[in-house]
């Protein structure tokens, strides 16, 4: 997909249009930005994957499909879809985003995405929207997670200590790195009852506690 564009998947009428343009223009550069498009894009986006998933997996229970839905639809993923439809270097910004690498980060890439998907819907109605979402999520659909897979592993580790009527574990952060925009956190996962201690890092600290409970997880089981 590496020469696809997410441009190219627009209707004709909306890529050279100010609506294209607001929905590619981040808040720093400018009070016309792509905010309120990415509020609509959100609500737009959220539905389609949620028609869509409940049609692919019809025996899947609400909370599989609940964490589907948030696995497809979460930072990460709309960033991983907008670099791979090519939408980096595509995006305005002010100077001091420039200047500190926001062509790159996740959070502006996929606010810009859902705020494409907010101008498809203003521009050609939910059946266009729906189809663009469709179009753009093509190969995540395709490569579904299986149910257990989509457990987090706290979650994992929770449900493996209940099983084994050990007590919960407790997350501490240990440290916070890094200026505001660029932070790195450090965890510590505690479980006094395995007397083990397991430590991960991350860019936030739901990421580091994830990847300290994941630690845990691999030193419970081998």
């Amino acid at each position: 997909m590496s020469d696809a564009s997410l441009l190219d998947l627009l209707p004709s009428s909306l890529r050279d249009s100010e609506l294209l343009e607001e929905a590619l223009t981040h808040r720093s550069a400018g009070t016309r930005n792509n905010e309120r498009l990415e509020y609509l894009g959100d609500a737009v986006l959220g539905l389609v994957v949620a028609e869509q998933l409940f049609r692919q997996r019809p025996d899947a229970t609400e909370g599989d499909l609940s964490r589907l839905r948030s696995v497809l639809v979460d930072k990460d993923s709309l960033a991983a879809v907008g670099r791979a439809w090519g939408l980096e270097g595509r995006i305005s910004l002010g100077q001091g985003e420039l200047k500190s690498g926001g062509a790159r980060r996740r959070s502006i890439l996929a606010d810009a995405v859902e705020a494409v998907i907010g101008a498809v819907y203003l521009h050609s109605g939910f059946a266009a929207a729906r189809d663009f979402v469709l179009a753009l999520y093509r190969e995540r659909l395709e490569d579904l997670p299986g149910a257990d897979a989509l457990k987090d592993p706290k979650t994992r580790l929770q449900e493996w200590l209940q099983a084994r009527n050990h007590a919960l574990p407790v997350y501490e952060v240990e440290s916070v790195t890094g200026k505001a925009h660029a932070q790195h956190f450090r965890a510590l996962c505690r479980i006094e009852s395995a007397a083990l201690e397991a430590h991960g890092e991350g860019s936030s600290r739901r990421r580091a506690e994830q990847a300290a409970a994941e630690s845990a997880l691999k030193a419970l089981t081998g």
